[in-house]
C-alpha cells in the first residue's frame, strides 16, 4: 500500500476528532459580529459595562491546575462537558463527563481530598451507562425523609447506529439515569424519565437538567431545554418540572421561557438558583443566537410563573452559568465566554452581587481561569470550607493535543481581591 494512503488512514479518525464543533469558535465569531451588528446605544451600554469591570487573569498560573484526565490523540481523548457534586462532608467530589463533544457518557472521577487527586470510577457504573448521550449532569438530592442520593441525568439514549456497548433489552429513551445511595459507592441504572426517541415525548431535549434547586417545600425543580424539532432546529425553550420524592418520579414538563416570545432570541442551558434572602429564584441562560447577552428572568413564586426574560448585563454573557454564593454575600459565576467585544477570553468567574444581575449593572470582577487551544468550558463550582474556589471545566489544554482535557482550578476570592488592587480599569 501507498505509503501516504496508509498514513492517511491511519490518521483519519484523529482528523475526524479534530473537526468536532469548535464551541469556543463558534462563541468568539458570535460576539464578534453581535458587537458590529449592534446599535450606538446598545455598544455604548456594552462599552460602560466592560470598562466598569476590574479584569484579572489567573489562566496562566498551573500551579492552580490540576488535571482530572488528560486529553491526549487518542480515539477515547476527547473528554469533554464535565458537572461536579460535592457531598456533604463539603469534601468528597464526583465528576462525571462525556467522550467527544456532546457525546456518550462513560468517564466518572472521584475525589476524596478536595479535588488534589482523583480516582476513576468508570468501572462502578452500569454497563448500560456509556450508551447515554449529551452531557452527562450529577446532582446530590435529598428526599422529604432526609435520605440523600446522587443522580445522573442524561440527554438520552444512543440509537442504534451510537450504540457502543451493545446491551439486550437495553433501557432506551429521553432522560436516562442511573443513582447511588451509597454516596457514589455504587451506581443502578433506572428507566428513563421519558419515553421513547420523539418529537411527541414530553422529556424531549438537547441536553437533559442543567441545574436543578429545592424548593421551600422540599422538592426540587429541574430545567433543560429542547428546540422546535428533535434536535436544535427552530426556536429554543426552556421546559421545567418537578420531583417530590428525590428524584423517582417527575412532573410533567411546563414552559418557562419561550424563544418564539423573545424576539428571535434563543433561551438555552438555564441555571436556576435563589436569590440571597430566600424569597425568588433567578436564572441565567445562554443565548444561541448570540445577539447579544446571556439572558436572565426571576420567579417569585418558587418557578410557578417567571417573569419575561432580559438581556444580562454585558459581564455575564456567557454558555452553561453555574455559581456560588460567597461568606461576604458576593456570588461567582463561572461560565464560556460569550461576551461582545471582550479584552478577556476562555472560562471566566464573573464576580458581583445578586443585585447587580437584579438591577442588571456591571458587577466587580471578570476573572480569567482557563484558556483553550480550540474548545472547552462548561462548568462545575464548588466552595470549600477554607473558601478555596473549585471550579472544574474543560479544554484543550495543551497545543499538541487534539482531545480536551478535565481540568481544575483553584482560588480564592482573597487572591483575587489583592490582584485586583492593582488591576487596570
Amino acid at each position: 500500500m501507498n505509503l501516504s494512503l496508509l498514513t492517511a488512514l491511519l490518521l483519519a479518525p484523529l482528523a475526524a476528532f479534530a473537526q468536532a464543533k469548535p464551541e469556543v469558535a463558534n462563541a468568539t465569531t458570535a460576539a464578534k459580529r453581535a458587537w458590529e451588528s449592534a446599535p450606538a446605544e446598545k455598544k455604548a451600554l456594552w462599552q460602560q459595562q466592560r470598562d466598569a469591570l476590574k479584569h484579572i487573569d489567573l489562566s496562566e498560573d498551573t500551579q492552580r491546575q490540576i488535571i482530572i484526565a488528560r486529553g491526549t490523540t487518542g480515539p477515547d481523548a476527547y473528554h469533554a462537558h464535565p458537572t461536579t457534586t460535592m457531598l456533604a462532608d463539603n469534601r468528597t467530589m464526583i465528576c462525571v463527563w462525556n467522550i467527544g463533544h456532546g457525546g456518550h457518557a462513560g468517564p466518572m472521577a472521584r475525589s476524596d481530598d478536595a479535588g488534589l487527586t482523583w480516582m476513576r470510577m468508570d468501572d462502578a457504573l452500569p454497563p448500560n451507562y456509556v450508551n447515554f448521550r449529551n452531557c452527562p449532569s450529577i446532582y446530590r438530592l435529598t428526599d422529604a425523609q432526609g435520605k440523600e442520593r446522587l443522580w445522573v441525568f442524561a440527554a438520552r439514549t444512543a440509537t442504534d447506529k451510537e450504540v457502543i456497548k451493545d446491551i439486550p433489552d437495553r433501557l432506551q429513551g429521553y432522560m436516562p439515569r442511573i443513582v447511588s445511595e451509597d454516596d457514589g459507592k455504587t451506581w443502578r441504572e433506572l428507566p428513563p424519565i421519558g419515553g421513547r426517541i420523539s418529537k411527541d415525548d414530553p422529556f424531549r431535549c438537547i441536553m437533559t437538567f442543567s441545574s436543578i434547586v429545592r424548593l421551600k417545600d422540599g422538592s426540587h425543580l429541574g430545567l433543560f431545554h429542547r428546540g422546535g424539532g428533535i434536535g436544535e432546529g427552530g426556536t429554543l425553550q426552556v421546559l421545567q418540572s418537578i420531583t417530590r420524592d428525590g428524584g423517582f418520579t417527575w412532573s410533567a414538563p411546563t414552559l418557562a421561557c419561550d424563544g418564539t416570545k423573545l424576539d428571535g432570541k434563543h433561551p438555552c442551558e438555564p441555571y436556576v438558583f435563589r436569590s440571597p434572602d430566600g424569597d425568588e429564584l433567578c436564572c441565567l441562560m445562554r443565548e444561541n443566537k448570540r445577539s447579544g447577552t446571556s439572558l436572565v428572568m426571576f420567579s417569585r413564586d418558587e418557578g410557578k410563573t417567571w417573569s419575561q426574560a432580559v438581556d444580562t448585563p454585558w459581564g455575564l454573557t456567557g454558555d452553561r452559568h453555574h455559581g456560588i454564593c460567597l461568606p461576604d454575600g458576593r456570588m461567582v459565576i463561572v461560565f464560556r465566554n460569550a461576551s461582545p467585544s471582550a479584552k478577556d477570553k476562555g472560562f471566566i468567574a464573573w464576580v458581583g452581587t445578586y443585585d447587580d444581575i437584579k438591577q442588571g449593572k456591571p458587577g466587580q470582577y471578570r476573572v480569567s481561569l482557563l484558556k483553550t487551544f480550540k474548545d472547552g468550558f462548561y462548568p462545575g463550582l464548588h466552595l470549600l470550607p477554607d473558601n478555596t474556589i473549585v471550579a472544574t471545566t474543560y479544554a484543550n489544554y495543551r497545543k499538541e493535543d487534539i482531545g480536551c482535557s478535565i481540568v481544575s482550578v483553584r482560588f480564592k476570592m482573597s487572591e483575587v481581591d489583592a490582584l485586583a488592587g492593582g488591576a487596570v480599569r
